[in-house]
């Protein structure tokens, strides 16, 4: 799957907002142009930009502000929500302590998941069983982000009510029992400029090459900085250049489990070579934490009725990725 994309398309998915929870929406001419605008997305890219997708420019630019802000804190008051494995990896992290393929990321982040109650999915969920771990500085950080992640959890779920529309299958295929209680994740994440990192620590990228282990990711980027580099199908790395008013959007691990291969995430790495600090918050819609995604049987007859993927436990899969990725 994927082809050899120089840039990345744009969709604008206001008609899909306006319609998708309408139970006439397949009438709706608009909207099905949205829908098959995502699947070509996701079939030759793997990425796309969504405008017109309703969060206030307000708001979204307020949580990069906040962020920056965070990170401008001397070390020792950033400390003090320090990531552990008894936070249940909640918190920051200082450059390097995310580790990409073995080799640590230049970047220093705040982890956080959808809160987890103790007991919540038994012995699998207890790695990350805890409340999230907010500074105090700025005030404003931890209402701001709770706001913030309430509207991009919404819209992550409508645009993949989109994409269960593109997959040819039922509008709420991706709901329910598999992601209709979405085990969410956003990292806050702070890229140094590279003369600012010890010659002894430094390695080339901001964060290694990968793919996504969830469903959907959308990303709030710096406006005025390129960093984010996706690779096509002939091994170049294309720029997801910044668009003011769009999110970049990315499908992940889970979706090609679901879709059989259909849709296939892509690499992505991010090289900050600006000479000014970078800021990136990205929000990863997941499938319930406890479910077992395997092929469903409408994208299996579309791929000659061949199961190219195991199931996989998506609690187990995060956990095993989260206590590798991280030194602590």
């Amino acid at each position: 799957m994927g082809s050899d994309f120089k840039s990345i398309p744009i969709i604008d998915i206001s008609p899909l907002l306006d319609k998708i929870d309408d139970p006439k929406m397949v009438q709706d001419k608009e909207l099905l142009k949205v829908v098959r605008l995502l699947d070509k997305a996701c079939k030759e890219a793997g990425f796309f930009y969504v405008k017109g997708h309703g969060i206030p420019e307000s708001l979204v630019k307020e949580v990069r502000d906040i962020t920056h802000g965070f990170f401008a804190l001397p070390y020792e008051d950033k400390v003090k929500i320090k990531m552990t494995s008894e936070s249940g990896y909640r918190g920051y992290q200082r450059v390097g302590e995310n580790v990409t393929k073995g080799k640590p990321d230049m970047h220093e982040a705040i982890d956080c998941y959808r809160p987890l109650e103790p007991g919540s999915f038994g012995d699998l969920g207890k790695p990350l069983e805890g409340p999230n771990l907010w500074p105090d500085h700025p005030s404003n950080f931890k209402e701001t982000m709770e706001e913030y992640i309430g509207l991009v959890r919404d819209l992550s779920r409508k645009i993949l009510r989109g994409i269960a529309l593109a997959l040819g299958g039922p509008v709420d295929a991706l709901e329910g029992e598999r992601a209709g209680d979405s085990f969410w994740v956003m990292r806050l994440i702070g890229y140094p400029v590279s003369t600012d990192i010890p010659e002894e620590e430094l390695t080339d990228t901001g964060c290694g090459a990968h793919t996504d282990y969830g469903l959907l990711t959308l990303v709030n980027q710096d406006d005025d900085i390129c960093a984010l580099e996706v690779r096509n199908r002939s091994g170049e790395w294309i720029y997801a250049v910044p668009i003011p008013g769009t999110f970049v959007c990315n499908i992940g691990d889970m979706l090609k489990v679901w879709s059989n291969g259909l849709y296939e995430p892509t690499l992505h790495r991010v090289v900050n070579n600006s000479p000014t600090y970078r800021v990136s918050v990205v929000f990863f819609y997941e499938p319930n934490f406890d479910t077992a995604v395997e092929p469903l049987e409408f994208c299996k007859q579309k791929t000659g009725g061949i199961v190219k993927y195991e199931k996989v436990v998506y609690g187990e899969h995060l956990v095993r990725k989260v206590l590798t990725n991280f030194v602590v």
